[in-house]
């Protein structure tokens, strides 16, 4: 069973997840079966993606969905990661090329250096004029040397967005996709688990924080594919004094619909949409997330124009 497990260090500002995305993971992959399946490097992203998707959506307060896209200019144009408040979660990517088992991130997608990492937080009860918040870094670090995993970029992300020093370590297969994280809570005011006053630490220079980072990055992907989250959290941090939280539960769901199919019909116009039902018969939409397939006859796009909302535009998600 899928679960996450969140955990503090007691005394310190640091906190951590751990996150074994198991029946859900298997789940999602099974939508695209045999020839409609993703390269396995594409697989092993994704899982990667959704396992830091997770993580990160359950480390903040926020009523809305969190989205993490990797987009650029190799054979992945892009891979995106959906994941709600309730840690329901869901993923795709757009492969217009060939990707080898082995293919590093930037053989992926920034192979010419134009690799981006988003992230967006699209709240679910928008005010009018509210647009959802988003955060964009690149594929390289400092020195504009190129990032070989999406944990590189996500921590990179951290650094600069939220000014958090951030290990994270990620791995996936066909069976699971997992990730641990580990971060140094803010030390000012109410949020300084320490008791202290703020000592206005730069990044990377809180000894605890290190100290435990360190040990977190002696995990090894075989370990954390194959081990259990009491074995993994005992091995790693056996001599810290550890306050663990009941679990959560990813799973994976799609938020899909025919109504929000019809809509998006709706929105491209009736002239366009009655010109595929005279050529083809019937309008046939597929989800790239699920595979769930919905087909609209003549008469279903006949009502969907005379309903009074049809003139609304919604793009399918």
């Amino acid at each position: 069973m899928s679960e996450l497990h969140k955990f503090l260090f007691e005394g310190l500002p640091v906190r951590g997840m751990l996150v074994r995305l198991t029946h859900s993971w298997k789940d999602l992959l099974a939508r695209r079966p045999g020839d409609k399946a993703f390269p396995s490097a594409v697989r092993s992203l994704l899982g990667q993606m959704s396992a830091a998707g997770v993580l990160m959506q359950s480390n903040i307060k926020f009523n809305g969905a969190l989205v993490l896209q990797v987009m650029g200019d190799g054979p992945v144009k892009l891979a995106v990661v959906e994941v709600q408040p309730d840690l329901s979660y869901r993923a795709t990517a757009k492969v217009i090329g060939e990707v080898a088992d082995d293919a590093p991130l930037e053989m992926m997608v920034n192979v010419l250096g134009q690799g981006r990492c988003a992230i967006t937080l699209d709240p679910k009860d928008k005010m009018p004029g509210m647009q959802p918040y988003q955060g964009v870094v690149p594929l390289h670090g400092d020195q504009r040397e190129p990032l070989h995993k999406i944990s590189e970029a996500l921590e990179h992300y951290m650094l600069q967005s939220e000014q958090l020093d951030t290990r994270l370590i990620l791995a996936a297969n066909d069976e699971m996709a997992a990730g641990l994280l580990i971060q140094r809570m803010p030390v000012e005011g109410e949020a300084n688990l320490e008791g202290q006053p703020g000592r206005g630490e730069m990044i990377g220079d809180h000894e605890d924080f290190n100290r435990i980072a360190m040990l977190a990055s002696t995990l090894t992907s075989e370990e954390l594919l194959s081990l259990d989250a009491e074995t993994i959290l005992r091995r790693l941090f056996w001599e810290e004094d550890m306050r663990r939280f009941e679990p959560l539960r990813p799973r994976f769901a799609c938020t899909c619909s025919r109504e929000r199919v019809g809509q998006m019909l709706a929105g491209l116009g009736r002239e366009e949409v009655e010109g595929v039902i005279e050529e083809r018969g019937e309008v046939e939409v597929d989800c790239e997330f699920c595979g769930a397939q919905y087909r609209f006859d003549a008469v279903d796009v006949g009502g969907l124009f005379a309903a009074p909302s049809a003139g609304g535009s919604q793009t399918l998600q």
